[in-house]
């Protein structure tokens, strides 16, 4: 799988941050029952790994994935872990390496035309666009088509129901990312019916 045949499995990337590993399994059920196949979770709390893990193993329709990685050692770990692509807040030259030797699908993170030029020359076509709206938003990636065409965006950060179709309607946009299909309050409460609904909701978004 490369990282355009990701982007296919759903329009929405939700962005995941695992606070309790015991509803990781649940969560990602619930998302996939909606049509959301790819998880992206973050490595924002200590439970992450443990939640790639479980999902892994018990939520084979889900693509999981690892989120907010910084360092060589942290996608090593995740890949460990059962994560099947990375996305990066930012790229480095060391995890540039390090997320062409790992095998899966990889999004660095660009916030300028230099940094997606310079992730392009280092083999990266497919990037995330972080973060999006305030960086200028689907205003900054349909100017960027002219004079980048051969690039592929996740727009990430600012996100919503709201404006997500806006994204999608774009030729350089294969997905975006948010956090809305997992709000904090559904999650704690394991309304799982409610992140149904939602991801149900976000598939029906490319179709506007």
């Amino acid at each position: 799988m490369n990282a355009l045949e990701l982007f296919e499995l759903s329009p929405v990337m939700p962005v995941i941050v695992v606070r309790d590993p015991d509803t990781a399994v649940d969560l990602a059920r619930a998302l996939v029952a909606g049509g959301v196949r790819t998880l992206e979770i973050t490595l924002r709390s200590a439970a992450a790994l443990d939640a790639i893990a479980a999902i892994r193993d018990r939520v084979p329709d889900a693509v999981v994935g690892v989120g907010t990685v910084r360092t060589p050692q942290q996608l090593d770990a995740a890949v460990h872990a059962g994560a099947r692509f990375g996305v990066s807040p930012g790229l480095t030259e060391d995890l540039a390496l390090a997320a062409r030797a790992s095998g899966i699908p990889f999004l660095p993170g660009v916030s300028t035309a230099s940094e997606a030029m310079r992730a392009a020359e280092l083999g990266f076509l497919v990037q995330k666009l972080f973060p999006a709206e305030a960086v200028g938003g689907a205003a900054l990636l349909k100017a960027w088509h002219g004079p980048l065409p051969d690039l592929i965006f996740c727009p990430t950060g600012g996100i919503h129901a709201g404006n997500a179709a806006r994204y999608l309607a774009l030729p350089n946009v294969g997905c975006v990312g948010g956090s809305w299909l997992t709000p904090a309050a559904a999650v704690d409460a394991r309304q799982w019916d409610a992140i149904t609904a939602l991801a149900r909701e976000a598939c029906a978004l490319a179709a506007r």
